[in-house]
């Protein structure tokens, strides 16, 4: 793969290098000092990854995100040094459209045993990019009509959408909500605890056995997949082991509508690749209502794209009408009442 490299940091970018060269099949496209120089490098020679830094002279790493993915849009890694203090920023990278992010690799430091994380990292984001959209096998099911669950997917372009959407939902919307966001598990909590602080709802990390309540958000919290064990009860499940995303949106969705016992709403945001489309054409099939971002406000149309390639989105709206649309469906209303236990 074309890899392109920004960073201010020679040393930083000595580093980068010698990682890279321990996989023959990467190779460095060029290299940039600032976002201002990376725009105009990936419009000039668009590679197929590009290692973002965040802290850099005249132009940051997330306005540099934000034109690429609107200028000359490709894969962008957020690598920087101390990624957990530079929480906010690495999610704002990710609302412009950055899949994921991993600590700048040091150039002086004792050797590390097995695959470095960043060539781990490229490899997944490869998968990414190579992901299919062929149409699943469609399957039956029936449709229970008592208590709503609104399953949510995002990726690439997530956060910023996400929390578009939470931050116009009442206090007492009547729903409960799972979100399962393509994040590495060591940001999930920060995401959570982000998103928490825009939304009126309640927002933190799905836990094993947690029940999905009324005007409450679970979000996926580790590498592990998202998964209902039972009518209602959430857990973690390692397999698929081998599945390219983790937490994978569609093996989260084809569970729920497996186990979820009442009406369920699909929802699919801004996100690079094909994961959750198949899942989504799934709950349509068992006659869900299901919905996908449009092109027009989506960080990254890959993952929209995908479902309705596959039919899978009965409906398809601008991000800003997504919010007022749940509040609309019939059943949701302004409750305060849990569900039964």
């Amino acid at each position: 793969m074309r890899i392109g490299i920004v960073n201010d940091l020679p040393l930083a970018v000595e580093a980068l290098r010698r990682v890279l060269a321990q996989a023959p099949q990467h190779q460095v496209a060029w290299t940039a000092a600032d976002g201002v120089e990376a725009v105009d490098m990936a419009l000039r020679d668009r590679p197929d990854i590009i290692l973002m830094d965040l802290v850099m002279p005249r132009m940051n790493g997330v306005e540099a995100t934000r034109r690429i993915m609107a200028e000359a849009p490709c894969a962008i890694l957020v690598v920087t040094s101390d990624i957990e203090s530079n929480a906010a920023q690495v999610f704002a990278a990710m609302g412009k459209g950055a899949l994921d992010a991993v600590d700048t690799p040091l150039l002086h430091g004792a050797p590390m045993a097995g695959r470095h994380p960043l060539l781990t990292k490229i490899d997944a984001v490869g998968r990414l990019i190579e992901a299919g959209s062929s149409a699943p096998a469609p399957k039956t099911g029936e449709r229970a009509a008592t208590r709503h669950l609104v399953a949510i997917g995002a990726s690439a372009g997530g956060p910023a959408a996400l929390a578009t959407i939470l931050k116009e939902l009442p206090a007492g919307f009547s729903a409960g909500i799972v979100i399962v966001q393509h994040v590495d598990a060591r940001f999930a909590q920060g995401l959570a605890q982000w998103l928490n602080d825009q939304s009126a709802l309640s927002v933190r990390l799905a836990q094993e056995g947690d029940r999905v309540r009324p005007g409450e958000v679970l979000v996926a919290g580790t590498d592990d997949h998202l998964v209902f064990k039972s009518p209602e009860r959430l857990g973690y499940s390692s397999e698929p082991a081998d599945h390219t995303y983790r937490p994978s949106i569609d093996v989260f969705f084809r569970s729920a509508g497996q186990f979820w016992p009442g009406a369920l709403t699909g929802l699919l945001l801004t996100g690079m690749g094909a994961d959750g489309a198949r899942g989504l054409k799934e709950l349509r099939d068992k006659g869900h209502l299901t919905m996908a971002q449009d092109k027009a406000s989506s960080a990254v149309y890959g993952m929209p794209k995908a479902a309705l390639q596959l039919d899978a989105a009965r409906e398809v709206l601008p991000l800003e009408q997504i919010a007022r649309r749940l509040t609309d469906l019939p059943g949701l209303r302004l409750s305060t009442k849990g569900l039964s236990e």
